[in-house]
């Protein structure tokens, strides 16, 4: 693909024949072997963006969670894992609104589509230790009679008025509200509260309420869970509902930082390559993150630098240190600290690329060898890969 070609990407997308299951197959695997078989935690959940027109395939109007409301748009529902605070893509799969199926298509609900995740990710070997969703899913039979089938531990939001039959003469009864602490990623913490709800008599199936205010119950920091994790774990539902912070701040990335919503594509084949492509990157953030590097239960290894040919006459070994030393390097240990430093080190190249047709135009050959140099000492950058 030349320099003058003004859609490189779209192109790539579009008409280029590489293989979207290999690309897939080959994240999936990293993933598989990050975790190592340690059991994490999964998250099913979905993500819609306004879409304009109706030439974009499965763009309907439908309902847009981030917007709040029905509006024009593409939906799709994802499977993304947690473990020690990193988060990570599994799968993800377009919602077919009923307006926009083809020939052939048959109609999933959201719900339908998240168990179909879920069963892909058992048939593939890899172990979670319990599902998150929300009242979407939580208000779905099918879904969580899917989960119980499977044997799997769930939490669940679930509406206010969520409705359980009782036998003649039993009651609602709730415990008393107990303290506990909901620790965020920054290090601090916020005192939150928990009370369990009991319909008739306590069964596999328990039923929980938290709220950061008991007296005023704000419906934005209230929430009624669902579960069928066993034991005593009054305090430790409410974190483990709140690991679902972790995905929606996966989520916010990805669609922020690396463009999810940001195609020029009408045909899903096209977009199913660029969310892969997304979530490829993704992963590749969150493995060489810091929590990645110090999660407890994640093996890593420092990555071989890649080969890459010195400007003649020069020495292109880089000390780790040194990259630290530029001014611009991020120090801390988030996300989003990790991007900004991995995007410093493919900005020589990607600037070289940039400036190459004037250096062909304008013969500098002190420039040139300059840069071929200073991407040779980013080659050296160590990064980290599963074991």
């Amino acid at each position: 693909m030349g320099l003058e070609d003004a859609q490189p990407l779209h192109h790539c997308l579009a008409n280029s024949p590489w293989d979207i299951t290999h690309l897939r197959a080959k994240r999936l695997q990293l993933v598989k072997q990050g975790v190592q078989g340690t059991p994490f935690i999964l998250c099913s959940d979905e993500t819609g963006d306004r879409k304009k027109g109706k030439t974009t395939d499965y763009v309907a109007r439908q309902y847009i969670g981030k917007l709040g409301k029905i509006d024009n748009g593409i939906v799709s529902v994802n499977a993304y894992g947690v473990l020690d605070e990193l988060t990570f893509p599994w799968l993800f799969q377009v919602v077919k609104p009923r307006t926009r199926l083809k020939a052939g298509e048959q109609y999933k609900s959201k719900p339908q589509i998240a168990l179909e995740l879920i069963h892909v990710l058992k048939e593939l070997g890899v172990h979670f230790e319990v599902v998150l969703a929300d009242s979407l899913y939580g208000e779905s039979g099918d879904f969580i009679e899917g989960l119980l089938a499977l044997k799997l531990r769930f939490v669940v939001a679930i509406r206010e008025n969520h409705g359980v039959l009782l036998p003649p003469g039993h009651r609602v009864r709730y415990t008393t509200w107990q303290a506990f602490d909901r620790p965020f990623s920054n290090g601090e913490s916020e005192t939150r509260w928990i009370r369990e709800i009991i319909f008739g008599q306590r069964r596999d199936i328990r039923y929980y309420q938290i709220t950061t205010d008991t007296e005023e119950q704000p419906p934005e920091s209230t929430w009624f869970l669902m579960t069928n994790v066993p034991g005593a774990i009054l305090q430790e539902i409410g974190n483990i509902y709140g690991v679902r912070t972790w995905i929606e701040y996966g989520f916010k990335q990805s669609k922020n930082e690396l463009g999810w919503a940001d195609f020029r594509l009408t045909e899903y084949t096209d977009i199913e390559r660029w969310w892969e492509i997304v979530s490829s990157a993704y992963l590749m953030v969150s493995l060489q993150s810091q929590r990645g590097k110090s999660a407890a239960r994640m093996r890593l290894q420092t990555a071989e630098p890649c080969p890459a040919r010195a400007a003649p006459g020069t020495q292109h070994e880089a000390p780790q240190e040194k990259f630290h030393q530029h001014k611009w390097w991020n120090p801390g240990t988030g996300w989003k600290s990790t991007l900004n430093n991995l995007r410093l080190i493919i900005q020589p190249y990607v600037s070289y690329c940039l400036i190459l047709p004037w250096l062909q135009v304008f013969m500098l050959p002190l420039l040139e060898e300059g840069f071929k140099h200073l991407v040779a000492l980013m080659n050296h950058f160590k990064g980290f890969t599963p074991v």
